[in-house]
């Protein structure tokens, strides 16, 4: 029997994921997004987003016909269920902006009113609770002529997914949240995902509303974790003996917290967990709940930048007019999203200070470049971003960073001293160098920073 066929609007980080996963089991998709350039590439097979196993399944999906990729609704009720996945990005007050939500509702709407079977809209959009209910089924209801609960099915099914592992993430979840808006709906969905998976995954089954909070709740405290984890990793750095190792250690066994979220270093970024943790602050404000946990966590965030900062100002001095190489501009590893990137956060710090800064990553320096502009000077390899620096500050943790040896920094910086702000490297084998070395929860030594 042929299982539900899907259309995903939206085909960004979350929806091409999704979009290609689902064709790769055979899972005939229709992905639309209104952005023609994105469109024509990826129907080319470019995945425009860097994403480790994406391009394959990008590749069969579009070779065997199971995923088909369109600029407009034509082709949309000939599918069954329809998933949001555009972007809810952050307001300078810290809400969302639910617009491009409203126009994909606005659409699909539009598109199912001439269509007489039952249809499923699925919001996968990070929304806050009442979104779904309060804006998406009133549109849909007046664009379609229909009532949800009737020919139309509602709900909400939020997104897990770790940048870097988010096709591993699709296919192997940890759960899924299905916060449909009657049994009919959850039915469909729950139909959809036993033939994706074969055996379903834990399940949740709940309210709209409780599904929209969940999603919240479980960026949200990620964020709390790392701002907490890099409060007493500054805690380490300032006592005798300090080292973060241990503590983690002592943490993870004991708490069993995710360990994805107990590395110490400069902070959070990317394009969810600083958005959904303002988001969160906002909303809770909105009804009246106190915010000021999270709002601990944001600054602890938004300051840890100042850390590496110390720690080059205790290696070099008055960073005036002094040479400091950047390692990293991506948020984390393995990605070249620069969005909320601490590393970016580093650099604006460091250009106040008036130091001259060079900057290199693996690959995202176009992206960093339109952030950036012309205020730093780009390298195209570690060596050529070390040659000549007074201080190399280590901002994002990629593997290439990893191999630099330190009688490599020896011989290619003018001044060798280095900043491990995302502990990559052993303190042991600087101190042998006799290299000025300093890292994010670890004690200074006397031997390894120098005094300025």
């Amino acid at each position: 029997m042929r299982g539900p066929s899907v259309s995903i609007t939206g085909l960004g980080y979350v929806g091409l994921t999704t979009a290609a996963c689902f064709a790769s089991r055979k899972i005939r998709v229709v992905g639309i997004d209104i952005d023609d350039a994105r469109v024509r590439r990826i129907q080319r097979g470019e995945p425009v987003i860097r994403e480790h196993g994406l391009q394959p399944l990008l590749d069969k999906a579009l070779r065997t016909g199971h995923l088909e990729i369109r600029s407009d609704f034509a082709r949309l009720n000939e599918t069954d269920i329809s998933f949001i996945t555009v972007g809810t990005p952050g307001r300078p007050d810290g809400k969302i902006d639910t617009g491009q939500v409203e126009g994909a509702a606005r659409e699909i709407g539009r598109s199912l009113r001439s269509s007489e079977k039952s249809h499923l809209v699925v919001v996968k959009s990070t929304v806050v609770p009442g979104t779904t209910v309060g804006k998406v089924k009133p549109i849909l209801e007046a664009e379609s002529k229909a009532r949800v609960g009737e020919r139309i099915g509602l709900a909400v099914n939020p997104e897990f997914l770790y940048e870097g592992s988010a096709v591993q993430d699709t296919l192997r979840p940890e759960a899924l949240v299905v916060g449909a808006s009657d049994m009919k709906s959850s039915d469909l969905l729950l139909s959809l995902y036993r033939r994706f998976y074969g055996r379903l995954p834990p399940t949740i089954h709940t309210t709209p509303e409780n599904a929209e909070l969940i999603k919240y709740s479980i960026n949200a405290v990620r964020a709390i974790q790392v701002s907490y984890v890099n409060f007493l990793a500054n805690i380490c750095s300032r006592i005798e003996g300090g080292e973060m190792r241990d503590v983690v250690a002592g943490l993870s066994r004991v708490t069993k917290l995710d360990k994805r979220y107990l590395g110490a270093g400069l902070g959070y970024g990317g394009s969810c967990l600083p958005k959904d943790a303002r988001a969160l602050r906002a909303f809770a404000g909105s009804v009246g709940v106190d915010a000021s946990l999270l709002s601990s966590a944001i600054e602890v965030n938004e300051k840890q930048a100042e850390e590496a900062v110390k720690m080059a100002r205790k290696l070099a001095g008055d960073l005036n007019g002094k040479r400091i190489a950047v390692l990293g501009l991506a948020f984390k590893a393995e990605t070249d999203d620069v969005r909320e990137s601490t590393a970016i956060r580093v650099i604006g710090n460091l250009l106040d200070k008036g130091a001259e800064v060079v900057a290199y990553d693996p690959k995202a320096t176009n992206n960093a470049r339109s952030v950036l502009g012309n205020r730093v000077a780009y390298a195209t390899s570690v060596e050529e971003c070390v040659t000549g620096a007074d201080v190399c500050i280590v901002a994002t943790g990629w593997k290439e960073f990893k191999s630099m040896k330190p009688g490599q920094f020896r011989r290619l910086m003018r001044s060798p001293a280095v900043v491990d702000g995302r502990r990559i490297y052993d303190p042991n084998l600087f101190r042998a160098k006799k290299i000025p070395f300093l890292r994010v929860g670890t004690a200074t030594s006397t031997d390894l920073a120098r005094e300025p």
